[in-house]
């Protein structure tokens, strides 16, 4: 499910598939995207790359149309590969960098950026 939230320039993505379920926060206010993988335990963080990462007036209308059409190739789909590394715990001034949404996603959890 995806839920937009204009007025706050966040957008919530849930996935609920067993194994594979994720909660993942687009952020455009701050300029982040953190993915939190419940198989892993742990938070991937990102920087919003604009030429490859949909504005959010167009990710709405894209998942629409995904939604509308279910197999509607779309050029503007977004994969990301995270390689494992080092992960710290967030500290305070990463939640100011990261904001208050990224915050209640990954507490407690070690952050990969």
């Amino acid at each position: 499910t995806m839920t937009i939230h204009s007025e706050e320039h966040i957008v919530d993505v849930h996935v609920r598939s067993g194994v594979y379920s994720s909660d993942t926060i687009f952020d455009y206010t701050h300029g982040y995207i953190a993915t939190r993988l419940f198989s892993r335990n742990a938070c991937f963080i990102m920087k919003i790359k604009k030429e490859l990462i949909p504005e959010l007036r167009e990710i709405g209308r894209l998942a629409f149309e995904r939604e509308a059409m279910k197999d509607v190739y779309s050029p503007n789909n977004v994969w990301a590969l995270f390689q494992a590394g080092s992960s710290r715990l967030g500290r305070f001034k990463d939640w100011i960098l990261y904001g208050k949404h990224i915050e209640n996603l990954c507490t407690g959890l070690p952050l990969y950026q």
